[in-house]
């Protein structure tokens, strides 16, 4: 006798992650990557009373590049004419995985200003996003994605293509995705974003592949490549500074 399988409605986060993939593979998207060496991080985050997740550290790091750097900060808008939309502070979104409806599944935590953040703020807000109820954290994504598909896909097209302050805001400047904490990273992610950012397992001897996906619309793998050199820069100096202050009880120097 044949055996029957079962029909599965998709869930939330499985339509979530359906709407993403419509909008994201008609965007020309190219991947930089390059190899960081994050070795003294490694040292001086050992030290900490409360280690700061990797997560924190590449989102604070990627954001203050993206200060520095505002072609990062644009975003391709279509309608009513072709045109770059520049917003005038990142917003980071991050991937977070949590179980909902019976199933793991893929939620966005916006995190406006990240790059004003103190490292243990932003791991504090990352961690919420993690462990608070999911029906709290997430409250308007779930509200959204549980209206009619033709709905849905209305408002993302609004979002992409005509205001991008309010893609900014909701959608967020750049993306951060990771699957390192798995032992696996991600070569190719999809996005609707300008700039994704995606960083591999560290190796024994503090090396790392961090990559960044980016919109070639809007400018091109040269200003991917600088910003990613300059990356480097900033977790060997400004992400290490602060992280030896927090060594100290007190916050100083260590």
């Amino acid at each position: 006798m044949t055996q029957r399988g079962r029909t599965v409605p998709l869930t939330v986060p499985r339509r979530a992650v359906c709407d993403l993939l419509h909008f994201a593979r008609r965007i020309p998207t190219v991947p930089v990557q390059r190899v960081i060496d994050v070795s003294r991080l490694i040292e001086v985050r050992r030290r900490l009373p409360e280690r700061v997740s990797w997560c924190a550290v590449f989102t604070k790091a990627f954001a203050l590049v993206c200060r520095d750097v505002p072609e990062l900060r644009r975003a391709y808008v279509r309608w009513p004419w072709e045109r770059l939309y520049e917003h005038p502070v990142s917003v980071a979104s991050i991937a977070v995985e949590r179980r909902f409806e019976g199933e793991p599944g893929v939620f966005f935590a916006n995190v406006p200003r990240p790059e004003e953040m103190t490292l243990p703020e932003l791991d504090a807000v990352i961690r919420d996003f993690r462990t608070r109820p999911v029906e709290e954290a997430f409250r308007m994504s779930l509200r959204f994605f549980r209206l009619p598909k033709v709905v849905r896909r209305t408002l993302w097209w609004y979002l992409l293509n005509l205001r991008g302050s309010r893609k900014a805001e909701y959608l967020g400047t750049f993306g951060v995705s990771s699957y390192s904490a798995l032992g696996a990273e991600s070569l190719h992610p999809l996005s609707p974003l300008t700039c994704l950012l995606t960083y591999g397992v560290i190796g024994a001897d503090g090396r790392v592949p961090v990559r960044v996906v980016y919109d070639h619309r809007v400018f091109d793998g040269a200003t991917v490549a600088r910003a990613l050199a300059r990356l480097d820069e900033v977790l060997g100096a400004d992400i290490l500074n602060e992280l030896t202050r927090l060594t100290t009880p007190a916050g100083g120097a260590a």
